[in-house]
């Protein structure tokens, strides 16, 4: 993007207090861009005008259409938060659902003005073109106003006896004072060009707030419906964790239990008349006690690590990576602890995501880092593979998507054919302890 960056590696947001060239400067890069995204915003909405009244295909175009709104949209929304450092929450959820056997002009418009969002977004595609596309090339506009009366000032007197009537905005070009006059004009608006343009940026941003913030009746109603379903998809995953739990239990240590009580007590029955028989029943229950010890340990384990508690994330992930058949490469950036659920829930996900590496992904080598950065702890595990995931042709991926949304996390999967895979979580969150550093 255009601009200088931050540490972080961002684009820096233009200052618009005081003046600079450099700041300028940026923002007349950022003007520019914005000038060619809104001749982009036209092309939708001509697409979507044209989806609207073609006759016979009934809605299945004007979704496609209203789909490549909302990625301009979303663009929108990154290069304002990257530039002015504001913030424009995102629609609520996907577009609606399209209505089965609905056709013509007016089911259409219904389909656009019954969901908000799209109701807001089929509103800015049709003004961003005018109203944002006018501001941004404002500065533009002086910028070219002054390069024509520079322009004129050295050939405005020949092209007076040429053109008839010459004129450079107020001032007529009759001779070298009049073209000499239109140059310092000129020349004057091009430092206001670089004044204005970081003040114009972010002016558009405002305006592309206005035009595409949810209302927050919309952010509380889609944060409720988010909330109900990773509510539902907790307790299912509870009561599963539960289910697994019992099942081991049965299936283990309390079978080993109830066996080695029958030992014990055929051992009672043969103290008397048979003691070298008892010592191999108790040699016996001992083995079935260690073994139950044993099972009811990684079962344990299995619910918390002892090394999760004991020495952190990191710490945890590490050991993951230590026992995983692919070699795997580890490096964090922790300033601390997140709260324990949180934890596990990261800790768990990563060793699902190292067991789908080791069965599905024929890779070489494995990297997993963790990061945290403005809130927001973010994981990334990717590896050599042969890539092609897709968290709909399976369960690995959606339970890890499951998992974290209880804690208002998001999982991003990139993982063209022939690889490489790169899965990325992020969950906001709070950090708290000393500093833990590794690599």
């Amino acid at each position: 993007m255009d601009g200088t960056t931050e540490p972080g590696g961002g684009p820096a947001p233009v200052e618009v207090r005081g003046f600079s060239i450099p700041a300028g400067l940026t923002g007349l890069r950022r003007a520019l861009t914005l000038c060619r995204l809104s001749f982009v915003a036209l092309g939708h909405s001509l697409g979507v005008t044209g989806a609207i009244t073609l006759v016979g295909p009934g809605l299945g175009l004007v979704p496609r259409a209203m789909a490549g709104v909302r990625a301009l949209a979303d663009r929108q929304r990154a290069l304002a938060e990257d530039w002015s450092g504001v913030r424009i929450p995102g629609p609520p959820g996907p577009l609606p659902e399209v209505p089965a056997g609905a056709s013509g002009m007016i089911a259409r418009y219904r389909w656009i003005t019954g969901d908000p969002q799209t109701r807001r977004e089929f509103a800015w595609i049709f003004t961003e073109p005018v109203v944002g596309g006018l501001l941004a090339f404002l500065p533009v506009a002086f910028v070219l106003s002054g390069l024509w009366g520079v322009f004129l000032a050295f050939f405005g007197v020949r092209l007076s006896t040429v053109l008839d009537g010459l004129w450079y905005e107020f001032i007529p070009i009759e001779g070298p004072v009049t073209a000499a006059l239109a140059g310092l004009l000129g020349v004057l608006q091009l430092p206001l060009a670089l004044w204005l343009a970081p003040r114009v940026v972010h002016r558009h941003t405002r305006y592309t707030r206005a035009m595409l913030a949810p209302s927050e009746q919309e952010l509380m109603a889609g944060r409720i419906a988010h909330l109900t379903t990773t509510r539902s998809a907790a307790v299912d995953t509870r009561m599963a964790e539960i289910r697994r739990i019992e099942r081991d239990l049965h299936d283990g240590a309390q079978a080993r239990l109830v066996a080695m009580g029958m030992t014990l007590d055929a051992a009672e029955h043969l103290l008397e008349r048979d003691p070298q028989a008892v010592r191999a029943l108790l040699v016996e229950a001992r083995q079935s006690s260690a073994k139950a010890l044993e099972e009811l340990r990684d079962l344990v384990r299995g619910i918390h690590p002892p090394v999760l508690a004991d020495r952190g994330l990191v710490d945890a992930v590490r050991a993951l990576a230590m026992v995983s058949p692919v070699p795997t490469e580890v490096t964090a950036d922790l300033p601390g602890r997140p709260e324990m659920p949180l934890e596990s829930a990261v800790y768990f996900a990563v060793s699902e995501l190292l067991a789908n590496v080791a069965k599905h992904s024929d890779a070489g080598r494995a990297h997993i880092d963790l990061r945290y950065d403005r809130g927001v702890l973010r994981v990334t595990v990717s590896d050599n593979g042969r890539g092609g995931a897709d968290a709909r042709l399976g369960t690995g991926l959606r339970g890890v998507e499951r998992r974290l949304a209880t804690f208002d996390g998001i999982v991003a999967v990139s993982s063209p054919v022939n690889g490489p895979t790169t899965v990325t979580m992020e969950l906001p969150c709070a950090l708290s302890s000393p500093r833990t550093t590794s690599s």
